[in-house]
């Protein structure tokens, strides 16, 4: 790079607009080096998994590693590409030895990926229609997915209520995820039976008997699952020293939903009351249908267990009830309570991706993708007991609320806070130029 820049000055001395060329990118270089070596980088000692994505997330997240990581940490990365393309190269096998290596360094920090239909299935050429690799991954890590938002004080909520985050934890195994659903073409009976494996008499039960045509569901969860998930939001409310909710409709699904009531209840009870008691914070079942009213009355600050569909449903109500779906986080932390997967609870940003292929900046929100890293990097930072590494998620992640409250954002933010979409360039700054903002401020805070 060097003989290079002197070879152009020497030769430039003939070709004038050669030489003010090199000398800027002489000039670029030297400042570029004074910015990175003035800051020390921060030593990890033990790996993360990197998972990447899809579309305009895995553009954005090339740059936060290019931008924060990489200048910052002296990081080993394990890295597995879970593009679309690359998915379909290796018979979705990536992804499963993606999930097992978090197993292994109990971090992992993924990238927004596409889960295909069947329109992507004729994009990609695609050998079969994928699972969603969300799934393949919560179902071997057996975690529960914890969703919180982002509150920045000038990003207008449509809860104005809401001050301090509700965080939903949602339990990612079975119930209508994993149900069996069918048509009923006629009159007849449905019924449900459960074989025991120790051979003795199976118990069968009439459901319903279909006069004319309908529908039909069977669905079920486990002890263990249920038991796992009791202990990481119980665990996860008393790491944040928040009250704990859980939420079910127990009086209809008497049997069902009681069983969560019931273990809940038990690890609660044998486990937990004490360290609650001493942290001054309290566990609760409610009904589901009073726990939603109650949210909506309260100023946050809890953790809201929720069945599967429950999470999945009023974890979106929740991000946008403080004003944007952009800014939400999502930690899927496993059983054993040290084993943590950290991504953006958004989508690729297909529309933006398109306008990218064609060359053009886009203003794209990278927020819940930094504050994956944050999220998994803080993480890593407390299983090695890595100080150092805690304070900079701390300073990364309040450089971008700073940031964005000194009035710097991408278009979605600008179009929350000045209440149009019809948003002016200057009201807003495409991703780059917002990332590089928070560049800035960010090493202000490495360099005092």
């Amino acid at each position: 790079m060097w003989g290079w820049i002197w070879l152009g000055i020497s030769w430039g001395f003939r070709h004038c607009s050669f030489r003010r060329l090199a000398v800027a990118m002489l000039a670029k270089t030297l400042a570029a080096r004074r910015s990175f070596s003035s800051v020390k980088k921060i030593a990890v000692a033990n790996p993360i998994v990197d998972l990447d994505g899809d579309e305009m997330t895995r553009v954005i997240w090339d740059q936060i590693k290019a931008k924060f990581v990489h200048p910052n940490l002296d990081l080993k990365i394990e890295y597995f590409d879970l593009g679309l393309p690359h998915r379909d190269q290796t018979n979705d096998q990536v992804t499963i030895d993606a999930a097992h290596a978090i197993k292994e360094f109990n971090v992992g920090i993924k990238c927004a990926t596409i889960t295909p239909d069947e329109e992507r299935v004729k994009e990609f050429k695609l050998k079969q229609m994928w699972k969603s690799p969300n799934g393949t991954i919560r179902n071997i890590l057996n975690g529960t997915v914890f969703r919180e938002p982002i509150v920045i004080s000038n990003v207008p909520r449509l809860v104005p209520g809401w001050k301090k985050p509700i965080v939903v934890g949602r339990h990612a195994f079975g119930d209508q995820y994993k149900c069996t659903d069918f048509v009923a073409p006629g009159p007849g009976k449905f019924n449900m039976t459960f074989t025991p494996a120790d051979g003795s008499k199976p118990q069968s039960w009439e459901v319903y008997d279909y006069q004319g045509a309908g529908v039909g569901l069977a669905m079920y969860n486990t002890d263990e699952s249920i038991y796992a998930f009791a202990h990481s939001c119980l665990a996860f409310a008393l790491t944040k020293k928040q009250d704990l909710y859980l939420s079910t409709k127990n009086t209809i699904l008497k049997k069902y939903d009681g069983r969560f009531k019931d273990i809940f209840e038990e690890v609660y009870q044998s486990e937990y009351k004490s360290k609650y008691d001493a942290a001054g914070i309290s566990y609760t079942h409610r009904l589901i249908d009073d726990m939603v009213a109650q949210a909506l009355k309260s100023d946050g600050g809890f953790v809201w267990a929720c069945k599967n569909y429950d999470g999945d449903v009023q974890s979106d109500i929740v991000a946008q009830g403080y004003g944007s779906l952009g800014l939400m986080t999502s930690v899927l932390l496993a059983p054993d309570g040290k084993t943590v997967e950290a991504e953006a609870a958004h989508g690729t940003v297909t529309r933006h991706w398109r306008e990218y292929q064609k060359g053009k900046a886009t203003s794209t929100n990278p927020i819940a993708s930094m504050y994956a890293w944050t999220r998994g990097l803080a993480h890593r930072g407390k299983l090695d007991g890595n100080q150092e590494l805690i304070q900079f998620t701390h300073d990364w992640e309040a450089a971008v609320i700073e940031t964005v409250e000194a009035g710097h954002m991408t278009k979605d933010l600008a179009i929350c806070v000045h209440g149009t979409s019809n948003v002016t360039p200057d009201q807003y700054l495409t991703t780059e130029p917002f990332m590089d903002e928070v560049v800035k401020v960010l090493n202000a805070k490495r360099n005092h």
